[in-house]
């Protein structure tokens, strides 16, 4: 255990359930923020901890923050440069400081944000996540970690506790690499689930035993994880969104970009992303991804 004060930027279920864990081992969470005041203020109730009114005050109350924000313009917007004014972590305060980025960002804002908090006296890592808010709470993340090596080592003591003592935890290489691999983890999640959509929703199509279908998906060559995951949801309609629908039409976006640099055509991740913005645009992008399922099974949609 450190006892390194730790404070958390982005306390919705993910970034929550990762300082419960956390603190129930005995970690110092001293420093919660979130652009949704109550929801920091819940949770700092529950561990027994402060909330700041501002970034600079997670800055200056602890020395390992992690940021777990939605997209690249938060990520960006809470590493602005000082000199820009307005709130921001790079206070004087970010001086030896250490910031563990969550989120699953573009490659390039990954290595934008190391730069302006080495110019502000700090240190970043990206550990980027593939797995869910159950996982977050009982420390079985699959972390995929970049940026100097020596950081990396230097935190190992609080990324441990969230990845099984380590053994779901991967160091990638230099800033940017471990998104690179995050964004292709969740394209071929991403069509791996829009298949399984498919599959299903032309079996309910030609009334056959979903059941039985899935069974039979199980010990074939149509098996996959999401089959595990999803497939009961896509049948029983049940969407609680574990990973939302427009994530992952974000995602699928980071992944095609990525592509297009490379001067590659990705036709099947295209042609997903468009089904997660399709589903987005009938107002379902809250849901989890399972509900792409809207989408095949005949009789579903809007309706």
């Amino acid at each position: 255990m450190t006892n390194k004060n730790i404070g958390f930027v982005g306390v919705g279920r993910m970034g929550a359930n990762m300082a419960r864990r956390l603190n129930s081992l005995g970690f110092s969470i001293t420093a919660l923020y979130d652009v949704n005041r109550a929801a920091a203020e819940e949770l700092a109730m529950d561990l027994g901890t402060f909330t700041c009114s501002s970034l600079a005050e997670v800055t200056a109350a602890a020395e390992v923050i992690f940021t777990v924000v939605p997209d690249d313009a938060a990520q960006l917007s809470i590493f602005a440069e000082p000199t820009a004014g307005g709130d921001t972590l790079l206070t004087s305060d970010a001086q030896g400081k250490i910031f563990i980025n969550c989120a699953t960002l573009s490659p390039s804002t990954h290595r934008e944000v190391e730069q302006r908090a080495e110019e502000a006296g700090a240190q970043t890592l990206e550990a980027c996540m593939a797995s869910s808010i159950n996982q977050a709470l009982e420390g079985t993340l699959y972390l995929m970690c970049s940026g100097k090596k020596a950081v990396f080592d230097s935190v190992q003591e609080v990324l441990l506790p969230l990845s099984d003592g380590g053994k779901l935890l991967s160091y990638i290489g230099e800033t940017g690499q471990a998104a690179q691999l995050k964004a292709l983890v969740n394209m071929v999640m991403n069509i791996n689930t829009a298949g399984l959509a498919e599959g299903l929703g032309l079996a309910a199509a030609l009334r056959l035993d979903l059941q039985t279908v899935m069974k039979v998906f199980s010990q074939t060559g149509a098996n996959s994880r999401v089959l595990a995951t999803d497939g009961e949801d896509m049948v029983n309609r049940d969407h609680a969104c574990f990973f939302s629908a427009a994530h992952a039409a974000k995602d699928s976006g980071i992944a095609l970009q990525l592509a297009k640099e490379q001067g590659l055509d990705l036709p099947l991740a295209a042609a997903t992303k468009a089904q997660y913005d399709k589903l987005a645009a009938l107002g379902f992008g809250q849901l989890d991804k399972s509900a792409i399922a809207e989408l095949t099974f005949p009789g579903r949609g809007k309706a």
